[in-house]
């Protein structure tokens, strides 16, 4: 069985991508659009400061190629 991810806020994600490289491109509502040098988007929810859903965390680590382990 797999660990359980550790919960997150909005702004503690946007911490961890930014460190990896992304780097905000443009707002539309409560959603936050990244991108990287290479081109990879990344929409993130912004809702105040709610957890967000793990699905929700695990594919933005998936899209940003960052391993669970190293968080």
């Amino acid at each position: 069985m797999a660990p359980k991810l550790k919960r997150f806020t909005a702004r503690q994600i946007i911490k961890v991508i930014t460190s990896a490289g992304f780097s905000l491109s443009r707002q539309s509502g409560s959603h936050m659009i990244f991108y990287n040098n290479k081109g990879v988007r990344i929409t993130v929810p912004n809702h105040a400061s709610k957890i967000l859903h793990p699905k929700i965390v695990k594919n933005i680590l998936r899209d940003a190629e960052i391993d669970e382990e190293n968080l």
